[in-house]
């Protein structure tokens, strides 16, 4: 019989407004990241098979934490806060720098790192801020051109083929998928890919779950 998908399995688990506060490590977990109100939010949703798991603000740069849920089998997902929001205050954006990086450079247990864009604006300045700052993190890297469905078929192929190009160019490994959580381009192979790379990193590191 066929494993219950990680995904279908998720449920909130906490909230981290500083490193002190993230859970303790229990295996393999994937971070996703974007600019505020690119989608994020609905993405994990759709992903998840859910409506409302994972919020999202009107108001651009409104989250200021990690949310982690629980995929079950020890695995995680941590929700990033939303980055490059020029009208936050310049302390508010330092915390975040602050509590992305501080995540990201010590967490042991993470397995993959999901960068969603805007697909009709794919990588702007600080999205490859963004990916330069992951550059040393020892994870897998998925970009989701998210809302997709915007954007004509003729569109999406130059999307995805020109967002390549620019991560080649800078010498940046990951996958890049076209996504969007309204007609569901995308969301069943970004979620076999990363449940794929959640079974990996379990078999790297079975002792994540012992610690």
């Amino acid at each position: 019989m066929r494993s219950l998908s990680a995904f279908l399995q998720a449920r909130f688990l906490t909230s981290a407004a500083k490193p002190s506060d993230f859970p303790h490590e229990a295996g393999p977990e994937l971070a996703f990241a974007g600019r505020s109100n690119v989608g994020k939010s609905s993405a994990i949703n759709a992903l998840c098979g859910r409506k409302r798991l994972a919020f999202f603000s009107k108001t651009p740069g409104r989250t200021q934490t990690i949310n982690f849920y629980d995929l079950g089998g020890g695995a995680r997902l941590a929700d990033l806060p939303g980055y490059g929001h020029a009208s936050a205050p310049r302390s508010l954006r330092s915390s975040w720098d602050a509590l992305i990086g501080g995540y990201l450079t010590a967490r042991h247990s993470l397995a993959a790192v999901v960068v969603l864009t805007d697909a009709r604006r794919p990588l702007t300045a600080n999205d490859c801020h963004f990916l330069e700052w992951l550059r040393p993190v020892q994870a897998s890297r998925l970009v989701l051109l998210s809302k997709s469905d915007k954007l004509s078929r003729a569109e999406r192929v130059k999307a995805l083929a020109s967002t390549r190009a620019v991560l080649d160019a800078a010498a940046i490994t990951s996958e890049v998928m076209l996504f969007s959580s309204k007609n569901a381009e995308g969301v069943d192979e970004a979620r076999a890919l990363l449940e794929g790379w959640l079974r990996s990193r379990r078999a790297e590191s079975p002792a994540l779950e012992q610690k």
